[in-house]
């Protein structure tokens, strides 16, 4: 269990994300369109795993925002914005802003992405959402570099994330 804070109160994780080195967990979540998406989908890509509470709060937005401005310059890499959102929510937020170079995914079914990458918030006002996280895994599935954001209302370091890539 990881502690972090929302608005510097205490609030905890289900667990600890994987360890750099490690091969990233396999994973189902659902795409805008309500197809399914798995790791295996993005095999031979590097990633960005930018996770986070909801597409709906200005933080999280920015987060969109900068790694979609940030990912159009990057090779054989993809960016994939992971929440709780409703495909739905997710879709309208990327038309509205013009978001074209990142893949919204919603873990909305099960929760089952962030139990077994250990970032599901356990309490709290946002219990069940994700904790904001970034996780980069290689071309062969490996992770390469993993940041949970201490304070939900912080952005991610986005160049320490860009540059194991």
């Amino acid at each position: 269990m990881a502690t972090i804070t929302l608005g510097g109160n205490p609030i905890h994780t289900n667990g600890e994300l994987p360890k750099v080195g490690s091969k990233a967990p396999d994973f189902q979540l659902v795409k805008t369109d309500l197809s399914l998406a798995s790791l295996a989908d993005f095999a031979g890509s590097r990633l960005v795993l930018n996770i986070f509470p909801s597409i709906d709060t200005g933080v999280c937005a920015t987060s969109v925002r900068t790694f979609n401005q940030k990912a159009s310059t990057l090779d054989n890499t993809k960016v994939l914005c992971i929440s709780r959102d409703l495909p739905f929510a997710q879709k309208r937020f990327c038309g509205a802003e013009g978001i074209e170079n990142v893949e919204n995914l919603s873990d909305f079914k099960n929760g089952s992405f962030g139990e077994n990458y250990g970032l599901t918030i356990t309490d709290g006002p946002l219990a069940g959402l994700h904790s904001r996280v970034v996780i980069v895994v290689d071309e062969n599935g490996v992770i390469t570099h993993a940041e949970q954001v201490p304070e939900i209302a912080q952005e991610p370091n986005y160049e320490m994330a860009l540059a194991v890539l």
